[in-house]
């Protein structure tokens, strides 16, 4: 595993905000969902999130999530995606979100 210096690790904006749309993503090359996500200051911001497995639209409306919002666009199918929504595998390869364990105001930056 390559180190990074302490000031590589501050260029990455992971901040939290939370998935106020869900929509089903059909275009997708693995099943996905495309989520809107409010950052507070940053704004409102689209991502695919591979995470149909484990979770439904109704179980994400509401939730806050840890993503990266300094990436540059990516096009995802017809979807440009604003950010990366952060997670881990489970022992099945499907995608565990990663959330905060008490709610803080969105665009609040991990640290």
């Amino acid at each position: 595993m390559e180190q990074i210096s302490w000031k590589d690790f501050e260029k990455v904006e992971l901040r939290v905000g939370t998935v106020i749309e869900v929509e089903e993503f059909p275009k997708a090359k693995k099943p996905a969902y495309k989520l809107k996500i409010d950052f507070g200051e940053y704004g409102s911001r689209w991502s695919s999130a591979q995470i149909t497995r484990h979770y439904t639209p109704e179980q994400l409306i509401g939730r806050q999530v840890v993503c990266v919002i300094n990436f540059p666009e990516k096009q995802i199918a017809n979807l440009k995606s604003q950010c990366l929504v952060t997670g881990f595998t489970d022992a099945n390869g499907d995608i565990v979100l990663t959330s905060v364990e008490r709610q803080v105001p969105n665009g609040s930056r991990l640290i």
